[in-house]
């Protein structure tokens, strides 16, 4: 039987506290997680789900496939249960096969040395059935292992993503700092967005946050920008079916309901997100200005601003963050009446300089920082934010 038509358990990995979102992907796609923990989800499915998933997913690091689990100890029961494996069934003879992993066992003091062992006997064993070997080493764009090993209990699954289908795949001109994809859309789906509002993004930077946006107001898949994954260097794999697939996702493209409005005081800022915004094929969607945040022309029927400014370490190093957030608040009090407006930042005493009371705390990491999507509700007619849900309010408090 083909390995297309097994099924087995599917992982999919994520970012710690986009989990969440990623759930909210995988009902919106038909499936239902049996798992869903902090650093991804589960589900049982063949690897056609896995062509789909790596195709539709915004929010997801990895598309895992499980070929095998079992208990080991030392190396050499890795080694042996590995070698059980019918891989020549897998991967061809003449390919080429890298092996990752996540490894906390005693007997390992080296990860790398559990990936060598897990390498020799997956072309011992095809060796040993077909007398030519693959070649192998740590480039990720042909056939992909990923081994999780853990206090004696192993796991070896087929990474179907190859790349981390993280990148996009449009991101070729980057700005200071850029957001990482994954971290982008979260946000987004955080905020509500689904594309028929306005989505205004002051101090765009290369613009990952609108491009995104764009992305989802269109229904793009982002697998679309990518013409290589790892099932596709599996025995089996049927071309036919991805371009069918594809097909199908080429026809769930929509037009875009509401105004994406991309703004950033940096010329070169602008250009990096007309590039990108090119390249992802949504440039004719988002309007471009260079000028200051304060100087960004706001829609009068409202809708979601998104800020995402620099946040530095620590107060005092820098006395411009300190101005810039005020000005911020100064910002979205004058001019920003009748809109939901999110900051993202990773430093909340430079927060409390907004001079406004959020009504969410959204937590989020950006790559190891603590950060939290702050939401301010700017009701049209008051510079005020009311407050009416007692828990937020304490929840406030207490952060």
């Amino acid at each position: 039987m083909s390995i297309f038509k097994l099924k087995s358990l599917i992982r999919i990995a994520c970012p710690k506290r986009i989990s969440p979102y990623l759930e909210q992907e995988l009902i919106k796609l038909g499936y239902t997680p049996d798992l869903v923990d902090d650093t991804g989800a589960e589900l049982m499915g063949s690897l056609a789900d896995c062509m789909k998933l790596n195709l539709w997913l915004r929010t997801a690091h990895r598309v895992l496939f499980l070929i095998d689990e079992f208990e080991a100890h030392h190396p050499d029961d890795l080694y042996k249960n590995l070698l059980n494996t019918p891989w020549e069934e897998y991967i061809p003879s003449d390919g080429y096969v890298s092996v990752g992993s996540h490894v906390l066992e005693e007997s390992i003091n080296d990860t790398r040395f559990a990936n060598m062992r897990a390498k020799d006997a997956i072309v011992d064993r095809i060796l040993s059935k077909t007398n030519t070997r693959p070649d192998s080493g740590p480039k990720d764009d042909k056939t992909v292992l990923f081994l999780h090993w853990k206090e004696g209990q192993a796991s070896i699954f087929i990474d179907t993503s190859g790349e981390t289908i993280a990148r996009h795949g449009y991101r070729q001109q980057p700005w200071k700092a850029p957001m990482q994809e994954t971290l982008a859309t979260a946000v987004l789906m955080s905020t509500g967005y689904n594309g028929e509002q306005n989505l205004i993004n002051p101090m765009c930077g290369s613009g990952t946050l609108a491009i995104e946006a764009a992305l989802i107001a269109t229904n793009t898949a982002p697998g679309l920008m990518r013409s290589n994954f790892g099932f596709m260097h599996l025995i089996g794999f049927d071309f036919s079916q991805w371009k069918t697939l594809r097909k199908e996702a080429d026809q769930a493209i929509k037009p875009c309901k509401g105004r994406i409005i991309a703004t950033d005081i940096h010329g070169g800022a602008i250009n990096a997100i007309r590039e990108n915004a090119r390249l992802a094929e949504v440039d004719d969607i988002i309007e471009f200005r260079v000028c200051p945040f304060e100087e960004t022309n706001l829609p009068k029927e409202g809708g979601i601003l998104v800020m995402n400014p620099a946040y530095g370490e620590r107060l005092g190093e820098n006395e411009e963050l300190v101005s810039l957030y005020a000005s911020i608040g100064d910002f979205l009090k004058q001019k920003a009446q009748g809109y939901k407006a999110y900051i993202f930042t990773g430093n909340l005493e430079l927060a409390k300089k907004i001079g406004l009371k959020a009504s969410k705390r959204i937590e989020f990491y950006n790559a190891n920082i603590d950060c939290r999507l702050l939401e301010f509700e700017l009701y049209a007619g008051s510079k005020r934010i009311p407050n009416s849900d007692p828990r937020t309010e304490r929840n406030n408090e207490e952060e």
